[in-house]
């Protein structure tokens, strides 16, 4: 079978299987990539997420996790809900409105990946959803689906940035898709917007200022010099997403697995501050919200109150 030929089935079940798009790279060491890691880890901007240090080779290399890789084959699915919390409630980011996606999106891969043994042949290949030593967002640039923005995310022009990242990678030759054009421009509008004036450069994000980090990451107390600057965000943070012009063409996804609890949309400050552990395990029965556990958004809440 022609390398073209393959590639078009892979991209056509990869849209069938719901994904926004397909890109795909040549597995090879990420050059440009490995300073730029250093330099962010040697200057601590991973904060308490010590996993970032760890296998610093395979992070560049997606040889080292699969044996004779030769391609990456990179995806979005989008996860935009159609709708929003109500205005008066302490905020969840809207990647975890619904099921948590490292499942639903393992699932379509291991689909994904059936399809090419089936239909090409017998393949070796390993699905990365945002939980092993992969840069996603290089992959998936260089994969030509869009461009590394000012805010460190993923940024396309048909359809912004609200969706995730995932690969296979596999020892499958196929044909290779070329990056595209940076288009953010002189805009700044992600870098102003930032409460704790996380993106300390353009491209540049310090992890350890985020919000996303204090609400998720940091196991120990918030440091009280961040008090008051977190605009009502108690799990992750999607400030930098919503002010980027480009995500004014974002679609609501068309995944059942991603609507949210209707509870969650419905629940004011006052129920979010009253919240017992049994409501918090019904409305975030299979959400990534559960990572925090109720001990670590209660610390939240209280944090925000």
């Amino acid at each position: 079978m022609s390398l073209s030929k393959r590639t078009y089935l892979i991209k056509t079940e990869a849209k069938r299987l719901g994904f926004l798009s397909c890109g795909i790279s040549k597995a090879c060491f990420l050059e440009e990539e490995a300073p730029r890691l250093e330099k962010w880890l040697n200057q601590g901007m991973h904060g308490e997420m010590g996993y970032m240090e760890n296998h610093f080779d395979k992070r560049l290399d997606p040889r080292l996790l699969v044996e004779g890789a030769k391609s990456v084959i990179s995806l979005l699915l989008n996860y935009y809900p159609s709708e929003r919390q109500n205005s008066d409630s302490y905020k969840v980011s809207k990647y975890a409105y619904g099921q948590d996606y490292h499942h639903v999106i393992k699932s379509k891969l291991r689909k994904l990946q059936e399809f090419i043994s089936d239909e090409i042949g017998d393949i070796d290949g390993r699905a990365f959803v945002d939980s092993a030593p992969v840069l996603d967002k290089a992959w998936a640039a260089k994969s030509g689906l869009g461009w590394i923005g000012k805010n460190s995310n993923l940024l396309t022009k048909e359809v912004g940035s609200f969706y995730f990242v995932a690969e296979l990678i596999v020892d499958l030759e196929l044909e290779y898709d070329m990056p595209v054009t940076d288009h953010c421009g002189t805009c700044t509008a992600c870098i102003d917007a930032c409460p704790t004036e996380a993106i300390v450069a353009p491209y540049v994000v310090d992890g350890s200022k985020c919000i996303s980090y204090f609400t998720i990451e940091l196991k120990n107390e918030i440091p009280s010099s961040v008090k008051g600057q977190f605009d009502d965000w108690m799990f992750g943070c999607d400030i930098c997403q919503d002010v980027c012009p480009w995500n004014r063409f974002s679609k609501a996804h068309n995944e059942p697995l991603f609507d949210p609890h209707p509870e969650l949309l419905s629940m004011s400050k006052k129920d979010w501050e009253e919240i017992t552990e049994d409501v918090f395990k019904k409305v975030f029965q299979k959400s990534a919200v559960k990572r925090t556990k109720f001990s670590g958004l209660k610390r939240n809440i209280d944090f925000l109150g």
